[in-house]
């Protein structure tokens, strides 16, 4: 439930994007009804242009909800760890503040509300990560701990490219929807070109055999390397002269491609931190230990 619940976040993800870079933001100008229908029954017949972009978000958010609300459902009703069912509690709290704020940024018509949902979007979809991450069979054995002292400052490089890449995609809402802070946004890029390949280096130099690290570096590093591409790509529409071919589909695949690659790269490095939180030996909520006979995990 847990990685279906962040697949659909994903893919709202996405079409927040295409809502965001086709200018459909107000296609519909109220809410929750939808042109003065009630949401779920809006003709399909009549969404068209920009109110397709925008009404699917609607109905793909909702979706997500219910997927929110039945995955903390799950949690609250089978999982015996106490921190797991409030955290798919502070889930369900975040999808409602989420579908809230992007209710009051059509009837306000306030872009700092469009910067917090698109900031909080890719907050959520990293906690539905943990999650899928926290309910897997990998995190019910038993882990076998690091060796060596600079495990933990392996932990501290993880959770410092994880903050750096969650920090971009602030600015990189920030920029999309004032065109603000580019210098910012190219500096916290420049910055975690450097801590993405550091981090895949000491974890392949010095944990090649731990595949749950090696894995998701690797896989942070490809995208890093997709996500300057689309960056360029994404600068050289927006803020320079310079034509590209096909424009108009370029014009809108590279920006939205960026944000989706952002989110991906934000996942990959939060299972990579995650992951070798749990490997340190620290005192973790992360075992099983004192579970409830007959009762499984979600």
């Amino acid at each position: 439930m847990a990685v279906i619940t962040a697949g659909a976040t994903f893919l709202l993800i996405l079409a927040g994007g295409l809502v965001t870079n086709t200018g459909a933001g107000l296609a519909v100008p109220d809410w929750p009804t939808t042109f003065g229908y009630n949401m779920f029954l809006y003709p399909w017949s009549k969404m068209v242009g920009g109110i397709f972009y925008e009404h699917s978000h609607r109905l793909i958010g909702s979706v997500v909800g219910l997927l929110t609300l039945t995955l903390t459902l799950v949690l609250w009703a089978v999982e015996t760890r106490r921190w797991l069912r409030w955290l798919g509690g502070a889930a369900l709290l975040a999808v409602i503040i989420q579908g809230v704020l992007g209710g009051l940024r059509v009837i306000l018509l306030q872009e700092t509300l469009a910067i917090v949902h698109g900031a909080l979007a890719q907050a959520f979809f990293g906690l539905t990560a943990a999650l899928a991450l926290f309910t897997s069979r990998e995190w019910k054995e038993e882990p076998h701990p690091l060796p060596g002292e600079r495990a933990g400052h392996l932990f501290w490089l993880a959770a410092l490219t994880t903050g750096a890449i969650y920090l971009q995609l602030v600015v990189g809402a920030l920029l999309t929807h004032v065109g603000a802070r580019l210098d910012a946004h190219l500096l916290l890029a420049t910055l975690i070109a450097i801590l993405v390949p550091n981090l895949a280096v000491r974890i392949l130099a010095r944990h090649a055999d731990r595949p749950g690290l090696v894995r998701p570096a690797v896989i942070l590093c490809g995208l890093l390397v997709l996500q300057l591409l689309l960056g360029l790509g994404s600068y050289v529409h927006r803020f320079t002269s310079l034509e590209l071919p096909l424009v108009s589909s370029l014009g809108l695949a590279l920006p939205v491609g960026h944000r989706l690659t952002g989110g991906l790269m934000l996942v990959s490095s939060l299972v990579v931190t995650l992951r070798v939180h749990r490997l340190l030996g620290l005192p973790t909520p992360a075992g099983y230990r004192g579970r409830v006979p007959g009762r499984m995990p979600a």
